[in-house]
């Protein structure tokens, strides 16, 4: 199985490809392992963006990167995108779950069958 580095060449690049979802284990491995590097050019291909922002924006980036502990305002500007894409993907599967029909009653039982398949899973 490759794994296909993951580019963006712009913000709406990665807006809009934050909309679909990922259809293949390839795309799931590389955007995992992507997300888990510190150093993302060692295996996702990177685009530049450059942004302009207000002295007070950029003041606030540079306390950001300081305090949180990031290497550089790219690091923690990609977090904040990864994020939003996250927020509007999960945002989008609760849209979904909440126009869906319920199919099975939230009671004890389902919780307690919930937590027997997850134990064998783990357990094998």
């Amino acid at each position: 199985m490759a794994i296909t580095p993951v580019m963006s060449t712009s913000l709406k690049a990665v807006r809009s490809s934050a909309l679909a979802p990922i259809t293949t284990l390839d795309g799931i491995l590389a955007g995992a392992l992507c997300r888990g590097l510190r150093t993302y050019s060692t295996l996702c291909a990177m685009s530049t963006m450059n942004i302009s922002l207000p002295d007070s924006l950029k003041e606030f980036v540079d306390n950001q990167v300081g305090s949180l502990g990031y290497s550089s305002s790219g690091e923690y500007m990609r977090e904040l995108i990864r994020r939003d894409r996250d927020r509007q993907l999960l945002r989008g599967l609760l849209l979904e779950g909440a126009a869906s029909p319920q199919s099975t009653p939230a009671d004890p039982s389902y919780f307690e069958g919930l937590r027997n398949r997850v134990h064998a899973a783990r357990h094998g």
